[in-house]
């Protein structure tokens, strides 16, 4: 098990969105990040000191992979904490982190025929292995990824960087001004039998997705989901 580590760091770029979106980029001020593709981290944004109690976080995916000096994060504007960075976190705004958390791939699963599905910003733990050179490993992984629109998908670097990693992946887009919302049904139809099935987005989503795929047969061990929320 990885060792949590409490890290001061610095803001060193950040983008804006449409909807209230940010990506932003955190340097370390001490030693290099060290994680696993599809972790996560712990955000502070009171000062830490480390003779009181760790401050009240939140919960962010790495969306960068682990070769990368910085790490990336995406959030939505959703809530009070989420509100008071986008009004707090500037170019070089210092804050504390703690990480890393979670174990989606470091899960037992199979890379044959690896199905991805993503709502929203959560595609982000999937970006952290999708640039990572073990993603090479996966043969034939299919991403199946909805947005609300086409201006919501800002990840279109990192899935060409996928593919030329593993010229096997697929990505598809699902707009849901478009096409609606995406269907588990016709997602389950085109897999095949034994694939691992990854699902990260929305809880509900998450939920429902997953309830689907153990009705009609999935293995409980080959539906992984990223449920820190």
């Amino acid at each position: 098990m990885a060792i949590v580590k409490k890290q001061q760091v610095k803001v060193v770029a950040i983008n804006k969105f449409i909807d209230d979106v940010y990506t932003i980029d955190l340097q370390s001020l001490s030693k290099p990040f060290k994680y696993e593709p599809g972790q996560f981290l712990h955000l502070a944004l009171d000062k830490y000191d480390p003779s009181n109690a760790w401050p009240e976080s939140r919960c962010f995916s790495m969306q960068s992979n682990p070769s990368e000096e910085n790490i990336r994060i995406t959030y939505a504007v959703k809530g009070d904490f989420t509100k008071k960075m986008a009004e707090a976190l500037h170019l070089n705004t210092e804050l504390w982190i703690k990480l890393p958390f979670g174990d989606l791939f470091t899960q037992q699963h199979h890379v044959e025929n690896t199905v991805f599905i993503a709502g929203g910003t959560g595609i982000t733990p999937f970006l952290s292995l999708f640039t990572s050179s073990s993603f090479s490993a996966y043969n034939n992984a299919c991403l199946y990824a909805g947005f609300r629109n086409k201006e919501l998908n800002l990840y279109h670097d990192e899935i060409a960087k996928a593919k030329q990693i593993n010229p096997s992946f697929q990505a598809n887009y699902i707009y849901q001004n478009e096409k609606g919302i995406i269907d588990i049904a016709k997602i389950l139809d085109k897999s095949n039998a034994g694939s691992t099935f990854f699902i990260s987005g929305p809880p509900i989503m998450i939920k429902q997705f997953k309830k689907y795929l153990l009705e009609h047969g999935v293995s409980e061990s080959l539906v992984k989901t990223d449920e820190w929320e």
